[in-house]
């Protein structure tokens, strides 16, 4: 990383008594990285189990998309407050706080008896991820100033980050077909009750920096994303002639704008401006938006593809996602060691491209498809692209960040991710609609040409963010030494 990176590490927010628990890093970075799995894990273990949840509370087939936006919209609307609330109230307040309320909220999920309680469980434990979420690449950030190893635990953060969607639809799997999909929302709870207890040990609690919240910058930039994604979904029923839908999207316009009036005006806003000066930064979470915008399509469309057209279980579906879940893995930590000699905008780039390529074979699918033939290769191609590219745009939107920007930047990394596959799945699904309407043939044949549009929708996006890195600086990183990469493992 640069110079200017470690100094602003060295600088950030440090242990409040010199008997500090970091002490353990390897401890602290195995605490924070449950946490973050937890909290990605939620966004698809869910989606596996939508067939049944819709059946089992009366969903309509366009209010069961509202089991995952909501919990996305509540994350990633709330996320730049939950950021601002570690920097003000420290990392380890926010970080227990924002865990005890998405533990409550995933018992009332499991507990939920009709559509209503269950979107309202959800919302919670968006709300609650929301505030412990930025904690997180927070923490890892004071706890590894030194850059070699602060590159080994930003490699574990991408590979959590990147295949907790693909593990999520797994676990998804087995707990819906071998138990109960309501026991895809309780298993947040035991290891809420750990997270509790290792936390106050283990954690130290950062210095507080003085200051307000942003309530008016969180409430536009909420009611502004809830807005223009449903706007996108209303359009992709109804269609974008009609009134509401364009209603709500001219709402959405209006709420941003004034979120980004708001921000530019607030002494202390929840999104300080100042992140955006810097090129690589910019272009970093407009990558992560594009990128989290097709991945997430992709893992919605491809569940609906092996269980609706190829009469895959949930168990079979979620195996199913095994490859793509181990590249992202292997090919993270892989990246962490190169690093230091490609760069990371050699690795975005690379990243981009082989998502771009993936999602373009999938977009070859037929309803006869083979899954050895005709989807292996794209999800190993797809798990490898996604550990390269994350580790690589991580690295940016951490580099140079102010000791008191260190929650906001981190909540708006987390942004990114969510709005992102909020957003992107809204549009997915609105081209997903519009091809569906305009295709014939028999159910199968129409629902994988919707899909297949939406996957090369999907692969437009990812293409994006190669042009992006056009835009980005190169920045060398120190390499690692062999006794920093031994330690940082440990």
């Amino acid at each position: 990383m640069t110079e200017q990176t470690t100094q602003a590490a060295a600088a950030g927010p440090g242990p409040a008594d010199a008997s500090s628990p970091q002490h353990h890093p390897g401890l602290v970075l195995a605490i924070v990285l449950i946490c973050q799995t937890m909290f990605i894990l939620d966004i698809n273990v869910v989606n596996i189990a939508l067939p049944h949840i819709q059946r089992d509370l009366g969903f309509s087939a366009t209010g069961l998309s509202w089991v995952l936006n909501v919990y996305m919209l509540a994350f990633g609307g709330l996320l730049l407050l939950g950021g601002r609330a570690g920097d003000i109230l420290g990392q380890r307040r926010a970080l227990i706080a924002g865990v005890v309320v998405f533990t409550v909220a995933s018992l009332v999920g499991g507990l939920a008896s009709s559509a209503a309680m269950l979107l309202a469980a959800r919302a919670g434990q968006g709300i609650g991820g929301a505030l412990a979420a930025p904690t997180v690449l927070a923490l890892i950030t004071v706890g590894f100033p030194d850059p070699a190893r602060r590159a080994r635990a930003l490699g574990a953060y991408a590979a959590v980050s990147g295949s907790g969607a693909a593990i999520g639809l797994i676990i998804g799997g087995v707990l819906t077909d071998w138990i109960s999909w309501r026991w895809v929302l309780f298993i947040n709870v035991p290891i809420g009750v750990v997270l509790l207890i290792l936390a106050p040990l283990f954690i130290a609690e950062t210095d507080r920096h003085p200051g307000r919240f942003d309530l008016a910058g969180s409430l536009t930039s909420t009611l502004g994303m809830t807005a223009l994604v449903y706007g996108f979904l209303r359009a992709a029923e109804q269609g974008f002639g009609d009134a509401v839908a364009l209603g709500a999207l001219g709402a959405a316009a209006v709420l941003l704008a004034l979120f980004v009036a708001v921000e530019s005006r607030a002494q202390q806003p929840i999104v300080p401006l100042r992140l955006f000066a810097d090129r690589n930064r910019a272009g970093g979470y407009i990558v992560l938006l594009f990128v989290l915008a097709a991945g997430n399509g992709m893992f919605f469309f491809l569940t609906q593809f092996l269980q609706q057209v190829r009469g895959y279980s949930p168990l079979q579906a979620g195996f199913a996602f095994v490859p793509l879940a181990v590249l992202i893995l292997v090919s993270s930590g892989v990246a962490g060691r190169l690093l230091p000699r490609l760069g990371a905008k050699t690795l975005i780039a690379t990243g981009a491209a082989a998502i771009s390529v993936a999602l373009l074979w999938m977009a070859q699918l037929t309803p006869q498809a083979d899954y050895a033939v005709a989807l292996l290769g794209p999800m190993v191609i797809a798990g490898l692209g996604m550990g390269i590219l994350l580790v690589g745009a991580t690295t940016v939107l951490t580099s140079g960040v102010r000791a008191e920007d260190t929650g906001a930047a981190s909540g708006l990394l987390n942004v990114m991710q969510q709005i992102g596959g909020a957003l992107g799945l809204a549009i997915l699904v609105t081209v997903f609609g519009a091809a569906t309407r305009a295709s014939s043939g028999t159910a199968h044949q129409v629902l994988t040409e919707g899909v297949t549009t939406a996957f090369t929708v999907g692969a437009a996006f990812t293409a994006c963010t190669i042009l992006l890195t056009l835009t980005m600086k190169t920045q060398q990183l120190p390499a690692l030494e062999p006794s920093a990469a031994q330690e940082s493992a440990r």
